[in-house]
């Protein structure tokens, strides 16, 4: 670890710690009612009483569940769309027009129309997911696959390489780390709208259970879920970031 992000790393603890502190300074001076702040220490505390009764262990595995079928659907999805229109121009210019038009949509304005048409179910909150995870992922690999270097494509027509061993050894590899990085936003994405999905339709998991502690005034219940739904963000980006140092190697070389 260089220097610099050595001292990066050290000053997010300092201000993790420092935005602690504040909450339990304010927390004792009593400014805000102990119904609506809790302490940190009663956070922690209903935390661990959740993992350890398996009730906040049941809903998180719940929301990862949702949260890892809607990207991986998104992904794929994105994927294989994404180096089509990437690589064809003539699939570019047909679904271009379309894409152009449904990409700035926001995914609350789907749910409105989702619910009368698929109900409260889990197929409309997977749906939703899915939707608001595609597009980064799907973007990031149109850019990928269109952006090879003329050398490259020059190359595989030397060599008389097929279409799919086009795609396979140069194109793909030349868009890996576009998606990737497509990837890891489309992960938050999904994680978003999987709490929101959760709120909207009563469905069991971390979602609904912050919303249903704020509505019984369980306030350290509340920050236990949001704390525990900020943890799995942040674990979630970890394990993509560790899946790009180890699809990427060859890059260091």
């Amino acid at each position: 670890m260089t220097d610099n992000r050595l001292i990066w790393r050290i000053g997010g603890f300092v201000f993790a710690a420092l935005v602690v502190a504040i909450w339990q300074i304010r927390a004792n001076l009593g400014l805000i009612s102990p119904i609506y702040l809790p302490s940190p220490q009663r956070a922690m505390n209903s935390l661990i009483n959740g993992f350890s009764n398996g009730l906040l262990l049941d809903r998180m595995m719940s929301t990862v569940e949702r949260m890892i079928y809607g990207w991986g659907l998104a992904s794929l999805l994105g994927v294989v769309l994404g180096s089509i229109i990437g690589i064809s121009r003539a699939a570019r210019s047909y679904l271009e027009p379309m894409l152009e038009y449904l990409r700035p949509m926001p995914a609350s304005a789907v749910i409105p129309v989702m619910i009368p048409i698929l109900g409260l179910t889990e197929t409309m909150v997977l749906t939703v997911i899915g939707f608001a995870a595609l597009w980064p992922t799907l973007l990031a690999t149109i850019h990928g696959f269109s952006s090879i270097e003329p050398r490259l494509t020059e190359v595989a027509r030397i060599l008389k390489l097929s279409r799919a061993g086009f795609i396979w050894k140069i194109a793909l590899p030349n868009a890996l780390p576009d998606i990737i990085a497509g990837a890891r936003i489309s992960l938050t994405y999904a994680l978003i709208l999987s709490v929101v999905g959760e709120m909207l339709s009563g469905r069991e998991g971390l979602g609904q259970f912050i919303l249903s502690s704020a509505r019984l005034f369980k306030a350290p219940d509340l920050f236990a879920g949001v704390m525990l739904l900020g943890l799995l963000g942040y674990l979630s980006a970890m394990l993509v970031a560790q899946l790009e140092k180890h699809l990427l190697k060859w890059r260091k070389t």
